[in-house]
């Protein structure tokens, strides 16, 4: 299994140049107004400063409502939460507990407000303000892990929330795996689903992955029209677990 992991690794493209990055990562103007997300028929409220999700968290988005990410009957983790359209669907798709995590506290009060509204009262939703998994019970352990993290290979902007929700780098993800494993946080049998694209370190981040113990599959890639973005959705799970 490690061989056909290092060659998933070996067919991954480069990261695209500094000028290429910074092409499809234009200045956003409207991240500190009220504005509105609308998915399937929900109409969501992003408050100031709430990351509206693009056509990649979409993936996980669509993933998840339709079972393809497995949540029904299941202990689930949407890091990084942001709007909440993760914790809504999932509360849909029948999720037996759902965690949703993230480091902004109105992003947090959104998806907690959202949930709410679409979802109610269960299945239970435990919306928590959290740097990755720094607010994670302890010994609570995950069936099913998203995370679309922010991890553009530089800096695209000075506004902190700029980069807080598309440029942290390579390290967000080298630290959310090192905490996957450091807490025991994935249940036996559970599973990651990752969405990285070459606008970031992807080998490094897959070759870190692969390093601790996981054994990643492409379940998605997807290009876009207008540029040389390729963004995958990895499902990575614990070396030795069945596929």
């Amino acid at each position: 299994m490690s061989e056909e992991s290092w060659a998933l690794h070996a067919s991954l493209p480069p990261t695209l140049t500094t000028a290429e990055i910074l092409e499809v990562n234009p200045p956003r103007n409207d991240l500190h107004t009220v504005r509105s997300h609308t998915y399937r028929d929900w109409e969501f409220e992003l408050p100031p400063g709430v990351f509206r999700p693009g056509e990649t968290s979409r993936m996980i988005h669509d993933r998840v409502l339709d079972g393809r990410i497995p949540v029904a009957g299941r202990t689930y983790v949407a890091m990084g939460s942001g709007l909440g359209v993760e914790a809504v669907v999932a509360g849909i798709a029948g999720a037996a507990r759902i965690y949703a995590l993230d480091v902004h506290p109105a992003s947090v009060a959104a998806t907690e407000a959202h949930y709410r509204r679409f979802v109610g009262d269960t299945p239970p939703l435990h919306a928590l303000v959290s740097d990755l998994f720094s607010a994670f019970p302890d010994k609570a352990q995950a069936d099913v892990i998203t995370f679309n993290p922010p991890a553009v290979a530089l800096k695209t902007s000075e506004d902190p929330d700029v980069v807080r929700n598309v440029c942290v780098g390579a390290e967000i993800t080298a630290r959310f795996f090192d905490q996957v494993l450091a807490g025991d946080l994935l249940a036996p049998g559970g599973e990651i689903h990752l969405i990285v694209s070459n606008t970031a370190n992807l080998r490094d981040i897959i070759a870190h992955a692969i390093e601790s113990g996981f054994v990643p599959e492409i379940r998605e890639r997807r290009t876009w029209p207008d540029d040389d973005v390729q963004t995958f959705l990895f499902r990575l799970r614990a070396k030795g677990e069945a596929a």
